[in-house]
């Protein structure tokens, strides 16, 4: 059994884990953990009830957070002539075509986000391998491939994130950082929870939001409570 540090311990014992809380409890008690030596983030955890196996079943998306995430967003931009200096203006911090293909292609990770232009996933289709898996392949339906690079890379660089459902189900997004106000983390997080609720496959049955909790990175889950329609209670 992994040994837990001393602040993990403390923050665990200091609310009851095995009752369930409202969002703005969660957030509060959350809020009270002793501090830790670094900027925490919080993060929305989420066991979806679909299979994950089934394409149809997919929940998959983007959500501008009110509030943003407190986080510098390094966005690599696949982008060419007018397109290219577009990104330029919007901020992009690394921006190019085969170029850029070969250095991801050799190892090159250090960016965040990925926008390209339609024109240029062609050159791209190469990288699925590579990003694919760590969710950074660019695509229409997050907006992430898009004639207008410009827009999505300020949508990005001021807070829109992404999020997909893993192999088991989970899905996880980031909601801010712990310095942030509880009201921010709790509209943030509101945010959230209605983009996932709409993602919702037509072909899941059931529970869709099995279980949801709020973390911060060295803390542990804080369950939150659901309504009978399993609507998360705020």
């Amino acid at each position: 059994m992994k040994k837990r540090s001393k602040k993990y311990r403390a923050a665990a014992e200091s609310f009851n884990r095995a009752e369930t809380h409202t969002l703005t409890d969660a957030i509060r008690i959350l809020k009270g953990f002793p501090s830790a030596k670094f900027e925490e983030s919080v993060d929305l955890n989420v066991q979806l009830g679909i299979r994950p196996d089934q394409s149809s079943e997919s929940v998959r998306g983007t959500v501008a957070l009110p509030h943003g995430t407190g986080r510098k967003v390094r966005v690599l931009c696949f982008a060419k002539g007018e397109a290219e200096r577009e990104a330029k203006q919007a901020g992009a911090d690394f921006i190019g075509g085969e170029d850029y293909v070969k250095k991801v292609l050799e190892g090159w990770l250090e960016f965040d986000a990925v926008v390209a232009h339609p024109d240029m996933m062609r050159e791209i289709s190469k990288l699925g391998k590579v990003l694919g898996p760590r969710g950074l392949m660019p695509t229409p339906k997050t907006g992430t491939v898009t004639a207008t690079v410009g827009a999505a890379i300020k949508e990005i660089k001021s807070g829109r994130v992404e999020f997909k459902n893993d192999k088991t189900g989970g899905l996880h997004v980031n909601i801010g950082k712990r310095s942030f106000a509880e009201e921010q983390l709790l509209t943030n997080a509101k945010t959230v929870i209605r983009a996932v609720l709409d993602a919702k496959p037509a072909a899941a049955k059931g529970d869709y939001l099995k279980r949801v909790t709020v973390s911060a990175t060295q803390g542990p889950g804080i369950r939150l409570r659901s309504t009978p329609m399993g609507v998360v209670e705020s």
